[in-house]
């Protein structure tokens, strides 16, 4: 396979699950970012890197920094309603009153509402994360 090749399946591999490795650790997200801008890329290796990850604890900070990017994709067309009631959401698991199944069930709902195919996509709301290994 060409260095093209394997550089286009990492960048759509990464594009699929980099919410969900944010939403575990920002420090894994920064590292596996880092490793993306190299030369010497290896598609097993980011495969196996999302694995571990999944496998990590989940981090409730970690989790609502990757909720904070998800937004931006909304902010533009949301109502102040629709803003409103995801912080609230987000508090809620925060203060450990509700589960991460909650905040991303209403993220799909804003999805449903305003469309994003890059979103759609992300293993973060559709909860597919065993695709990492397909």
């Amino acid at each position: 396979m060409s260095y093209k090749n394997i550089r286009k399946e990492c960048e759509e591999l990464w594009a699929k699950n980099k919410y969900y490795v944010l939403s575990k650790s920002h420090k894994e997200y920064l590292g596996l970012r880092e490793y993306l801008k190299g030369n010497e890329l290896d598609v097993s290796f980011l495969k196996e890197n999302i694995q571990k990850i999944k496998d990590m604890n989940e981090s409730r900070k970690d989790f609502s920094n990757a909720v904070l990017h998800v937004w931006g994709y909304f902010k533009e067309y949301a109502s102040a309603v629709e803003k409103q009631e995801l912080f609230n959401i987000l508090n809620e698991y925060m203060e450990e009153r509700s589960s991460q199944t909650v905040v991303i069930d209403y993220i799909n709902t804003l999805l449903k509402k305003y469309p994003n195919e890059y979103l759609e996509n992300s293993t973060f709301l559709t909860g597919e994360y065993n695709e990492t290994m397909a």
